[in-house]
């Protein structure tokens, strides 16, 4: 399964937990949630604004938005904290990719992504961030 799948598959789930009115957030949470969204489309834009920029500047924004999140994850528990676990490891290919060359030595297991597994994980950020906003609302 894919980056944007999996996220997918959990953004149903919260979706599926709201209308079932099992997920009660605090405001305090719904106040993460807002902020944790707003982090997210900091660091990825919309549609098309990481496609100009490098491949390193692409994996450094991804690398924000997993930071974001794991601050998010320490300041929370229950389900937000569950969720935002998942996605975390949803997201974790991004934590084996590098954007330099390796310079034919050791990597430590890192891959070159594709610009469709960028654009890939992009989406699936944005995805997130949205939903945290209805989650926020």
């Amino acid at each position: 399964m894919g980056v944007q799948a999996a996220v997918g598959a959990l953004i149903e789930e919260v979706e599926q937990q709201l209308h079932e009115q099992v997920w009660d957030l605090t405001p305090g949470d719904r106040d993460l949630a807002f902020a944790t969204a707003t982090g997210l489309h900091e660091a990825v834009g919309p549609v098309g604004a990481q496609e100009v920029l490098s491949d390193l500047e692409r994996l450094a924004h991804l690398r924000e938005v997993l930071a974001a999140l794991a601050i998010t994850l320490a300041r929370t528990h229950g389900r937000l904290a569950w969720f935002l676990a998942a996605c975390i490891e949803a997201l974790s290919p991004v934590l084996h990719w590098r954007a330099l060359p390796s310079g034919g030595g050791r990597n430590f297991d890192t891959t070159h992504p594709t610009p469709g597994q960028f654009a890939e994980a992009e989406g699936a950020v944005r995805q997130l961030a949205a939903v945290l906003l209805r989650v926020a609302a």
